[in-house]
């Protein structure tokens, strides 16, 4: 059962952060320069050609300053933080356990899958503070890519970082209206917002207005009732939905 959520988590977080589109939008703004100096901070850090964790939050430092945005790009969505400095990043993640445990040993173990959709479907999160290198998870880092998007000045990198650390511990989650993107850009612009969550709604709107929804959720609800019988869990959402989408249409 838990698979079958995880899938369905899965296709809804490419619905809503559309990330095709986010990282055509942060390529634009990302130098080959850029990504090099990232590459080799990753590198550096990773490997053991900086066996000592001063030596690697120095060269942290010098890529990132208190109060940046950092982006991560994933393959189903895009993941949000504020650098703290030191190697540090806050960022907000979906996370089940801190309704279970105020162990902050357990609590900042690296969140699983598991942990992550159970969070989503609890509406439970957590903002917490992890290296950079765990922040990105072997993916590239997006440096201040929305400053060019937001139509707003950034707040001094103080106050930002600031915001970020009152915030940190046990946060109510929504995958629309609270997620780790209304959190970095209240802490940098000093307004929640979210662009992809704005992009799900325009999309969501076009296949509202879209006739052709109708029929075929007609038909899907059809399948749904010859495949698992008729019950009020099959009939009355094949009656409901594409009636529902016809009026708003």
């Amino acid at each position: 059962m838990l698979d079958s959520l995880t899938l369905l988590l899965e296709k809804v977080l490419f619905l809503t952060h559309l990330n095709v589109f986010n990282q055509f939008r942060t390529s634009l703004f990302f130098s080959d320069t850029q990504r090099e100096r990232e590459k080799i901070v990753t590198n550096h850090c990773e490997e053991e050609e900086v066996p000592d964790p001063s030596a690697c939050t120095a060269l942290t430092d010098s890529l990132y300053q208190r109060g940046d945005l950092l982006e991560v790009p994933r393959t189903l969505f895009t993941h949000f933080g504020i650098y703290l400095g030191d190697n540090r990043v806050a960022h907000l993640i979906p996370d089940i356990l801190p309704l279970f445990t105020t162990d902050k040993l357990s609590i900042q173990v690296m969140v699983t899958n598991k942990r992550l959709v159970l969070g989503v479907l609890s509406k439970s999160a957590s903002i917490r503070v992890d290296t950079v290198e765990d922040f990105a998870y072997g993916a590239s880092i997006l440096l201040n890519a929305m400053d060019t998007t937001v139509q707003k000045r950034p707040l001094d990198g103080e106050e930002i970082a600031r915001r970020a650390e009152e915030m940190v511990g046990k946060i109510p989650y929504s995958l629309l209206w609270n997620n780790c993107e209304h959190f970095v850009t209240y802490c940098r612009y000093g307004s929640a917002i979210s662009i992809q969550t704005d992009k799900f709604c325009d999309w969501l709107k076009s296949v509202i207005r879209d006739h052709r929804s109708v029929p075929l959720t007609a038909i899907l609800g059809m399948l749904s009732i010859l495949s698992l019988g008729m019950s009020p869990y099959t009939t009355l959402p094949t009656l409901l939905i594409p009636f529902t989408l016809w009026m708003a249409g």
